[in-house]
């Protein structure tokens, strides 16, 4: 694409700051877009793209932020995998999605970047870029209940124009400051630290510059996209973080007693109404990590510079 002017939504974030960080490094114009709080108890597609026709200031606010703008990126939403509030994460995650896009289609924007999670396809063995998705929480729903909702919006032929959709997952993304990360490198650093087998499983754990890259690449590539690409592998296994995120190699634990430790772990949150399945997946990722097929991003020879040990290494020292 010729043209270098961006809008991020949620750019104080910390994703969308880090892709705005990008942005201007790469002297590209970008202005930031605050995110307006939304609450919905739409739980379906149908009733969210419903309920949407009814916030038409809101699209209106969009819309005016977006004039001028050939690309916009949606870094917004509510990144908290063991969050309850299903209206508020539905309202961030789903319902602002759609009215970004809404917004785009009046302004002649070219292509909109939604940040989406790579939660959405749930415990599967192979991460791809199918519309699949087994969301196994409120978080994770939210994210597959906006995916879904934005392919039904640009797959509408009624539409006033039609800017490209792109729908990024991004995989476990850490970064300084980030309470996963800290939480990541406290385990790493204990005498807890663990890995399911040789620790040689492949672990989607990346960094967030990897992903502002990688968010700028998509956003500014030339060709096609396709309608959604996972953020691609940065060479990480499930040892390779523990080592650079505590300095110490890992227990490495029978894989049986593992699995039956995660499926207890299950059972114990399913009695409680899913309560700790957020946590439970987060141990389960840290010991037996998660394929990821090689993707667009790959085919394309377009991959973001590996960050993942370097960053995971700087948050052992700020422990130490």
């Amino acid at each position: 694409m010729t043209s270098r002017a961006w809008r991020v939504v949620g750019a104080t974030g910390f994703v969308g700051s880090a892709v705005t960080q990008r942005l201007r490094a790469d002297g590209h114009t970008v202005q930031a877009v605050s995110a307006p709080r939304l609450s919905s108890g739409a739980r379906t597609v149908h009733h969210l793209l419903g309920r949407a026709r009814d916030l038409e200031s809101v699209i209106d606010y969009l819309a005016d932020s977006f004039a001028g703008a050939d690309i916009v990126v949606n870094a917004a939403g509510i990144a908290a995998p063991d969050g309850k509030d299903q209206d508020a994460l539905v309202g961030a995650n789903a319902m602002l999605p759609v009215l970004i896009l809404a917004a785009a289609e009046r302004t002649g924007v070219k292509r909109v970047v939604h940040i989406s999670s790579a939660a959405v396809q749930g415990k599967t063995h192979f991460l791809d870029e199918t519309s699949r998705t087994t969301p196994f929480s409120p978080y994770s729903y939210s994210k597959a209940l906006g995916e879904s909702a934005l392919q039904r919006l640009a797959a509408r032929e009624d539409r006033p124009t039609h800017p490209e959709l792109v729908i990024l997952r991004a995989t476990s993304v850490q970064g300084r400051g980030r309470a996963t990360t800290k939480r990541l490198a406290a385990f790493a650093s204990s005498p807890l630290c663990s890995v399911a087998g040789d620790g040689t499983a492949h672990t989607p754990v990346t960094s967030v510059d990897a992903l502002a890259e990688f968010t700028v690449t998509v956003g500014s590539h030339r060709g096609e996209v396709p309608q959604i690409v996972l953020l691609p592998w940065e060479g990480a296994t499930t040892s390779s973080i523990l080592r650079d995120a505590g300095r110490r190699n890992p227990i490495k634990l029978p894989t049986v007693l593992c699995c039956a430790a995660v499926a207890t772990g299950y059972v114990l949150s399913g009695l409680a109404q899913n309560r700790w399945h957020g946590a439970v997946r987060r141990i389960e990722v840290t010991w037996f990590g998660q394929n990821q097929v090689p993707g667009w991003g790959q085919e394309q020879g377009l991959l973001p510079t590996p960050r993942i040990s370097e960053l995971l290494r700087s948050v052992h020292l700020d422990r130490a």
